[in-house]
């Protein structure tokens, strides 16, 4: 379930397990987050700037991508093999207003997410890899390259 779906699922209940409730409470929340910017749109101005994580760098966070293995759960532009599926792509990541459905989207929360996603959203498909702050800041960086 997405962050939008699981975020409409706490305000509608179970009792709209519906397709037809799930798909209008899901479109609301896309509407919310087009208004504040978007997730990708196009021509959105950055949220997150490469220089919000200096001194860490944009190439020191693609070899700590690299090295902390993302790929195998996330499609990432221009990490040769970061094909993966099971969590979401991050194209167009200095652009997106949201962190899985939970956080705005800010240097100091994409780092808190990166090292440590289970206190953020606990139950999430994605494994707490005992990031370091340096490799979470430099891997930051790195997204926020990605227009």
């Amino acid at each position: 379930m997405t962050g939008c779906a699981r975020a409409s699922w706490r305000r509608i209940g179970p009792l709209a397990i519906g397709g037809a409730a799930l798909l209008a409470a899901a479109s609301a929340c896309r509407r919310v987050q087009d208004a504040a910017g978007g997730r990708g749109a196009p021509g959105a101005p950055p949220v997150l700037t490469v220089a919000a994580f200096a001194p860490a760098t944009p190439e020191r966070g693609r070899a700590a991508i690299d090295a902390y293995g993302c790929g195998a759960c996330h499609m990432i532009p221009g990490v040769d093999g970061a094909v993966g599926l099971v969590g979401p792509p991050l194209v167009a990541w200095s652009r997106r207003t949201v962190i899985a459905g939970e956080l705005s989207n800010t240097p100091e929360n994409l780092v808190r997410w990166i090292r440590y996603p289970q206190l953020v959203e606990p139950g999430t498909a994605m494994p707490n890899l005992g990031v370091t702050d340096r490799d979470a800041r430099a891997i930051s960086a790195y997204l926020a390259t990605l227009r």
